[in-house]
């Protein structure tokens, strides 16, 4: 399992995060997803650590706090959803129908 860390700054670089996350245990690894177009990080991050009580300590004291001007929000990840289908539509093209009356 993963922890999520949000809210946080721009600025702060996975050597950042796995810092304060190394005071909790041992960080196995650290994603800082970025925008696909300018490349700018995204203001949150995944922690995975090497158990599952580390995580929880980590968790329990990062929640909240404040870390380079920011109010933390850390808590287990979610699993990844899957992104298929956004549902109906059918064929835009033909939405635009005349009806005679």
């Amino acid at each position: 399992m993963s922890i999520y860390v949000g809210n946080l700054s721009y600025q702060v670089t996975q050597e950042d995060i796995n810092e304060i996350f190394a005071e909790y245990g041992s960080v196995k690894r650290v994603q800082l997803p970025t925008d696909r177009e300018t490349g700018r990080p995204r203001g949150f991050g995944f922690v995975e650590m090497s158990s599952e009580a580390e995580e929880a300590a980590a968790i329990e004291a990062l929640d909240g706090a404040e870390w380079m001007g920011r109010d933390l929000k850390v808590n287990k990840a979610k699993p990844k959803e899957d992104r298929g289908s956004f549902g109906g539509g059918g064929n835009r093209r033909n939405n635009n129908f005349s009806r005679r009356y």
